[in-house]
């Protein structure tokens, strides 16, 4: 049987390596305590933190579209539908209500992703709420923050 040499570690190895956990340490706990979640991955990431309390109230934010042929459907936000995320639509919920012109953007992604589809004629920015019921689903409301008619 052959011996298996180990090599240690060089003092400059050794050296990059412990800078390199300091300086990721360091920015996790800044953006921890300092940041948003704007700042992933080095920001708080509080959406993992904690589970809703048995009896609250639980928001979805989503954009529906009215298509030219009449089918009102989700567009999911995410980069492969239209190019946006939700995280950046809820962060920008209270400019979308005072100008929902900004939905458009929303409408270009998804456009020029889905070729094939009939054309989007109006979007809706809406928030689902349910209710939690001794930690359960109960009922939920729909409702809607802002709508925008696409120009022809």
């Amino acid at each position: 049987m052959s011996e298996v040499r180990i090599r240690p570690i060089s003092r400059a190895g050794l050296v990059w390596r412990v800078a390199l956990t300091l300086v990721v340490a360091g920015l996790l706990l800044n953006g921890s305590l300092r940041m948003s979640d704007d700042v992933w991955p080095f920001g708080p990431m509080s959406q993992y933190a904690f589970s809703p309390p048995a009896n609250d109230t639980v928001v979805i934010t989503r954009v529906e579209g009215l298509l030219a042929d009449g089918r009102r459907i989700d567009l999911p936000l995410r980069d492969g539908s239209v190019g946006i995320g939700r995280a950046e639509v809820e962060a920008r919920i209270p400019a979308i209500e005072a100008d929902p012109s900004l939905l458009q953007s929303i409408t270009d992604g998804w456009t020029s992703r889905h070729r094939d589809e009939p054309a989007l004629q109006r979007v809706w920015l809406v928030q689902d709420e349910t209710q939690l019921v001794q930690g359960r689903r109960g009922a939920t409301e729909l409702h809607e923050l802002a709508t925008w008619t696409v120009p022809r």
